[in-house]
């Protein structure tokens, strides 16, 4: 089996002072996570790499470049899933790790539970001795600009649904060598959100899903219209009733705007190793990358490709 990586940086209204690291950003956590499948690792091993490299890049909206919430505070969420056993491990809420998709992992192997969540996350994080940093180190000079200039999260709402500043959340898929797939997503959240505030992507079947019948999925976009039609499931619903992977996310897509009037996207693959990036937003950073090339993109309809 030829291994394939895809990751997405978040589908929102990417401004063009951002268009450059976010592309060069997904490029290479691509290529990062594509060399460990190279040397026969493991999906999830090259999901988390790759999103770990997001989550250490301050133009996305995921560990280091995390937005604030109405009290000013960092609450990061991630997920990553297993598709050949369907173990999955989740965390919401959690201020002060750097990387929460590596605290994700630790809760599916280390613990009996799929989610933790807020002051019992950290706890286990501490327990485990994974590294904290100062919450603010998270935060950008940039991202305290605009929490001000945003004062409610009515307005942060109003602005992701017009497509303006509206960060949003970075994930990966994979399929290794010996044609398991796996999946992982991480986010900041929404600026400007309630205090407590969950999204779709710690929660299994709307921000991510990985079985190795069907494919993996990690997605992005408005998280409350996500978890209403429990986006990365139904893509994969889609696949299994016999879709092209590339058809899955675009329906899925095309009815959540319908039903709920939600924007987002999805990055997809399948055990075959056919993979899609589709999005309804203006722009989202994806890149890919395969036996043949990586290829990349930002604006709809846009796909480049380079040597690996």
């Amino acid at each position: 089996m030829k291994p394939v990586i895809v990751v997405h940086g978040g589908a929102w209204a990417i401004p063009d002072e951002l268009s450059k690291g976010s592309v060069d950003g997904v490029k290479s956590a691509a290529r990062a996570g594509f060399v460990l499948l190279q040397t026969g690792a493991s999906a999830l091993d090259a999901v988390e790499t790759a999103v770990r490299a997001l989550e250490d890049n301050p133009v996305f909206d995921a560990g280091h470049g995390a937005v604030q919430n109405t009290a000013g505070e960092v609450e990061l969420d991630a997920i990553i899933m297993d598709g050949s056993t369907l173990a999955s491990g989740a965390v919401s809420s959690v201020r002060n790790i750097a990387n929460p998709v590596t605290l994700a992992r630790a809760v599916m192997e280390q613990t009996d539970h799929a989610m933790l969540t807020d002051r019992g996350a950290n706890l286990f994080a501490e327990r485990i001795g994974l590294l904290t940093v100062p919450t603010d180190t998270l935060v950008t000079e940039t991202e305290r600009r605009e929490w001000e200039r945003q004062k409610n999260y009515a307005v942060g709402v109003k602005e992701l649904f017009n497509k303006q500043w509206a960060h949003d959340t970075v994930g990966a898929v994979a399929l290794d060598s010996n044609g398991n797939v796996a999946c992982a997503t991480s986010t900041g959240g929404i600026r400007h959100k309630m205090v407590g505030r969950v999204g779709d992507s710690p929660i299994i079947g709307s921000g991510a899903y990985a079985d190795n019948q069907s494919g993996a999925v990690s997605c992005t976009g408005h998280g409350e219209s996500i978890l209403k039609v429990t986006l990365a499931r139904l893509v994969l619903f889609h696949i299994e009733q016999g879709k092209a992977v590339s058809e899955a996310v675009e329906k899925a897509l095309q009815y959540m705007g319908e039903r709920v009037q939600g924007g987002g996207g999805a990055i997809a693959l399948c055990p075959s190793g056919k993979w899609a990036a589709k999005f309804t937003t203006e722009r989202m950073a994806w890149a890919c990358v395969d036996a043949e090339a990586l290829h990349y993109g930002l604006n709809p309809r846009e796909e480049f490709k380079e040597t690996v």
